[in-house]
């Protein structure tokens, strides 16, 4: 890639978290110079940039108590000739949450920002500001695009540990220094609570950092807000989301294991009080909204939505798919007729409308579960199937049939350059799907690759289902069910778009940056 790392976007990591000793905060607020007061609004959790395009940007931060929040951004770290931007009013209705919307950014560039927030009723009452950085989209090619992909974050009762450093997969990613970062799901395990330790096979003990939160399956409001901020107490996450913009899915673990609208715990699950799965989807969602900066889903807002578009020029579009919101419920999936599948026929429309409307080089479907490895869903005993396959190699049935859908709509439209990305498996691999090897064949080949846990326990590779003809070109995965991250098997995926030849580079590393696996696919192609 011809974009070489950005000096000043690295040295955002150094100060991202403390306060600018060149920055007059009250000069900013545009009132008379003076020293902030004992009192005043202070952020400990950072900031984050997301859905970042040509000439806009969301900022995110949190305050301790009511505050306003205040933006200026600038050319260079210095912050001269800031440009300002006036904020939400943060309260408890978002949690002290907010989230700011940033336009007439210029495209390709590099913005840098800073975060302030100020006391509402007394403007010269300021905390430090937190500063932040990000790219914009660039309007031509000649740059390129680099960016990374994972999921699964704090599961299965491994959460931040301070013995390893906590969360360092995200520093070895920072070190790329990529355009944004695609969390593909499960950022949070809202059914998984953490405990101060955990027994290792070796015999010595895991610790975990723990708050009042975490210590049950969430089930309020309130405890699902604070299993976003545990995640937040890890200072590797904080200087990543400083560094690097972010572009945001959720799957089930935002809520609970394997969840699909309309469900309703059984009685016999002693965890949960409340059972009724669209109750704690509704909680879950609003302190999702409230965390991320999302374009398509600000707090409150009943029309909101998880799926979308980012367009990163003309190279590459990503479209992100909800494939939890607008699902069926979970089945032995052999049903010959499907009309609602995995993306409902309201979120499949739009896909197939904006996938023939791109004009991008790629069109990456970021989706946060996979199409042909089979995942089981035994939740209460069930026999059922929680992704699309369903073990079954024949003709499609089931949710496989709006993929058949998708895949044969792709083939007869011409649409070039799709390339499919995933995580919720805990293992890393990729697959090429050939129509010569499938049982269904109206559709052109495509290549699926999976990352992930970023911290989360291990599981062994997934087995195969037929009906689209995958072969597992690579898989690293463990033999044991859910190995802790001290073990290893921690991975995240990283996309390499060339600004000249237009060619793709697919790598899969490992936590500490180590490439595992490489595939370099050719730009043009139908499928791919």
């Amino acid at each position: 890639m011809s974009q070489p790392p950005s000096p000043a976007r690295r040295s955002v990591l150094r100060g991202a978290l403390a306060a600018s000793a060149a920055v007059t905060v009250p000069t900013a607020l545009g009132v008379a110079p003076a020293f902030a007061r004992s009192g005043r609004p202070a952020s400990s959790w950072g900031v984050q940039a997301g859905d970042v395009t040509a000439h806009s940007g969301l900022i995110w931060a949190r305050s301790d108590r009511p505050a306003r929040m205040i933006v200026e951004t600038a050319a260079t770290e210095s912050f001269r000739d800031p440009r300002r931007w006036h904020g939400p009013l943060i309260g408890p209705g978002t949690d002290l949450t907010g989230t700011t919307r940033l336009h007439g950014l210029p495209a390709g560039e590099q913005i840098h920002y800073r975060v302030l927030l100020a006391d509402p009723d007394d403007p010269r009452r300021t905390g430090e500001p937190v500063t932040g950085t990000f790219r914009t989209t660039p309007a031509g090619r000649r740059r390129g695009v680099r960016f990374l992909w994972s999921g699964d974050l704090a599961g299965q009762g491994w959460g931040i540990n301070p013995d390893l450093g906590g969360y360092r997969i995200y520093d070895a990613m920072a070190r790329l220094d990529p355009d944004f970062f695609l969390c593909s799901g499960d950022s949070i395990y809202a059914d998984g609570p953490i405990s101060a330790t955990a027994a290792l096979p070796d015999g010595s003990v895991w610790r975990n950092v723990t708050t009042e939160e975490k210590s049950k399956v969430a089930e309020t409001l309130a405890e699902y807000r604070g299993n976003f901020r545990y995640n937040l107490l890890d200072d590797n996450l904080r200087r990543f989301n400083a560094q690097v913009p972010s572009i945001v899915q959720w799957d089930d673990h935002e809520v609970r294991n394997n969840w699909y609208p309309g469900e309703v715990i059984a009685d016999s699950v002693t965890a949960y009080r409340e059972k009724h799965l669209d109750v704690l989807a509704a909680r879950a969602r609003r302190a999702f909204s409230e965390y991320f900066p999302i374009s398509t889903l600000p707090p409150g807002d009943p029309n909101g939505r998880v799926y979308r578009v980012m367009r990163h020029g003309p190279l590459l579009d990503v479209f992100v798919l909800d494939m939890r919101t607008y699902r069926d419920a979970n089945s032995p999936g052999t049903q010959a007729t499907d009309p609602v599948g995995i993306l409902g026929a309201e979120q499949l429309a739009w896909l197939k409308r904006e996938l023939a409307r791109s004009r991008a080089v790629w069109k990456v479907i970021a989706a946060d579960m996979p199409l042909g490895l089979v995942v089981p869903d035994t939740t209460e005993g069930r026999p059922n199937f929680e992704a699309v396959a369903q073990g079954d190699p024949g003709r499609p049935l089931g949710r496989e049939l709006q993929i058949a859908e998708l895949l044969r709509y792709v083939k007869h439209r011409r649409i070039t350059g799709t390339v499919w990305l995933t995580a919720d498996v805990h293992h890393t691999s990729a697959q090429h799907y050939q129509p010569s090897r499938a049982a269904f064949t109206d559709f052109e080949p495509f290549w699926e690759f999976v990352s992930g846990p970023l911290n989360a326990g291990a599981f062994p590779a997934s087995a195969l289902d037929g009906t689209f003809g995958p072969e597992r070109v690579f898989v690293k995965a463990p033999t044991a069910s859910n190995v802790s991250p001290a073990e290893g098997y921690q991975f995240f995926g990283e996309v390499d778009i060339d600004g000249g030849s237009g060619e793709l580079t697919v790598r899969l590393r490992e936590q500490d940056g180590a490439v595992l696996f490489t595939q370099v696919l050719q730009p043009g192609r139908v499928g791919q």
